[in-house]
C-alpha cells in the first residue's frame, strides 16, 4: 500500500503589522516533499482555510532559496498546488499515514486554533500514524488535545523554532507569542540543538519534530523511516 502524507501550509500573508509580509517558508515544504517523493509516497496539501498559500519573502533569498525551492517555483504544476489547497473539512484523516506541518512565521497565526487541523492530527496520532512538524509548524500542535483531554505534546520530547533563533532572526518583536515557551507551558519536553540554525530533529514514538528551516530534510527522513 502506498503511504500518504498530508502536508499542512498557511494562508496568512503578514504579521499583525501588515507592512511586514510573511507566509510559507518554501524550502520547508520542498525539502520534505522531495524526501517523501523519493519514497513513492502520495502527497496532498491542506491549509486552515483552504485555497491559496502566500510565500514568505525572506525564504526566497539565499541560503533558503536553494535548488529545491527554485525548482518548485519554476514549475507551474507545483505552484498550482499552492493555489488550490484543501481545507480541513475536505480531509478524511483515515486516508493519511502521516501529517507534516510546515513553517514560516505565518503559521503562528492560523495553525494553533484550527479545529479542523486539530481533529485530523488527533485522529492520525491516536491510530498510530505519524504526526510531524518543522520549525514554526509545531504551533499547529500547541492546542491539539487527545481524546482524553490531554495535550498531544504533554510529556513528549519535541523541538521547534527556538526563542533564541527568533531573536537572532530579528523578529522577536514581531511575533505574536513565544512558541517555545508555549510548548513548555503545555508540558512538552522541549529540546534544541546546542547551536542555532543547525539541523536538529527529535523522535518520540510517532511524534517527529524538526527545529528550524535547515531541519526539514532530516525531519522528513525520520518520518519516512518510521513509515
Amino acid at each position: 500500500m502506498t503511504k500518504r502524507i498530508l502536508n499542512v501550509v498557511t494562508n496568512v500573508a503578514h504579521y499583525d503589522d501588515p507592512s511586514h509580509p510573511t507566509g510559507l517558508w518554501l524550502s520547508e515544504l520542498t525539502h520534505a516533499w522531495e524526501v517523501f517523493e523519493e519514497h513513492g509516497f502520495q502527497q496532498t496539501l491542506v491549509s486552515p482555510a483552504g485555497g491559496a498559500v502566500p510565500l514568505e519573502p525572506r525564504a526566497l533569498k539565499f541560503p533558503s532559496y536553494d535548488k529545491s525551492a527554485k525548482a518548485w517555483r519554476a514549475s507551474p504544476d507545483r505552484m498550482a498546488l499552492l493555489e488550490n489547497t484543501l481545507s480541513p473539512d475536505q480531509v478524511d484523516s483515515a486516508d493519511y499515514d502521516a501529517i507534516y506541518f510546515t513553517g514560516g512565521h505565518a503559521v503562528m497565526y492560523d495553525f494553533p486554533d484550527s479545529e479542523g487541523l486539530q481533529r485530523i492530527t488527533r485522529e492520525i496520532f491516536e491510530r498510530g500514524g505519524i504526526v510531524s512538524s518543522v520549525c514554526h509548524g509545531y504551533c499547529g500542535l500547541l492546542n491539539t488535545r487527545l481524546s482524553d483531554g490531554t495535550y498531544l505534546i504533554a510529556g513528549r520530547k519535541m523541538t521547534g523554532f527556538a526563542w533564541q533563533e527568533e531573536v537572532l532572526a530579528r523578529v522577536s518583536e514581531l511575533v505574536p507569542y513565544n512558541a517555545e515557551e508555549e510548548a513548555r507551558k503545555r508540558g512538552a519536553l522541549y529540546e534544541k540543538a546546542k547551536l542555532p540554525f543547525v539541523s536538529y530533529a527529535v523522535v518520540d514514538g510517532n511524534l517527529v519534530t524538526g527545529q528550524n528551516p535547515g531541519s526539514a530534510k532530516e525531519t522528513a527522513k525520520k518520518v519516512a523511516s518510521l513509515l
